[in-house]
């Protein structure tokens, strides 16, 4: 049995594919899929966006499908940039533009700091059916400034106080035993070892 995990995001596969590690599952990505485009997120919520992409890429695939939506929420700018934290500023902008708007935002209603929140909703799905589904939160604020290499997307802006680091500022391992995403991965992961059990067309685990 084979598992796709549906993302164009090459940061998102490597991490996701660590976090999978062990399944009895193995995985695909869609680049077996090149000719299948992107679906649009119109989604309101994580969980919604999530929900709909998984839905399309096992229509389009024929595999079982995980699919994530996730993103920053800040509490002084009502909740931005929330699903759009991949289009904040553009689809064109990089981080870096999107870390300085989101300063930009904060100055302009004199928020020196806020608090703030990873969220992660995936959803797996069999032909038109969900059959698993899962949220990820990881609390925490707005560093005064862009801290650290590591991770990717708003990591360096994310300060996590019980590590009193960003989660730029950390190694993957560490990042990923209290990450949003790690969350809800280690769910799908308890979910697709128990569950496999019963089929009878899984792999050897992976990894």
């Amino acid at each position: 049995m084979r598992l796709l995990v549906a993302t164009t995001n090459a940061n998102k596969v490597r991490e996701i594919e660590r976090m999978l590690e062990g399944v009895p599952f193995s995985i695909a990505t869609l680049a077996e899929w090149p000719h299948v485009d992107a679906p649009e997120e119109t989604g309101r919520t994580f969980a919604e966006n999530a929900r709909a992409k998984a839905l399309y890429y096992a229509a389009a695939t024929g595999q079982l499908t995980v699919a994530e939506d996730s993103g920053l929420e800040i509490d002084a700018l009502g909740g931005e940039p929330g699903v759009e934290s991949a289009r904040y500023g553009g689809a064109d902008a990089t981080y870096p533009e999107k870390f300085a708007l989101i300063y930009d935002r904060l100055r302009a209603r004199g928020a020196t700091e806020s608090a703030a929140r990873f969220v992660c909703a995936l959803a797996l799905v069999e032909g038109t059916q969900i059959l698993f589904e899962a949220r990820g939160v990881v609390e925490g604020s707005i560093a005064p400034s862009p801290r650290g290499a590591g991770g990717f997307g708003y990591d360096p802006i994310f300060y996590y106080p019980p590590y009193g680091a960003t989660l730029a500022e950390v190694s993957a391992e560490r990042k990923a035993a209290v990450s949003h995403r790690g969350q809800a991965f280690r769910a799908l992961k308890d979910y697709l070892v128990k569950t496999s059990r019963n089929r009878t067309d899984a792999v050897p685990p992976v990894g």
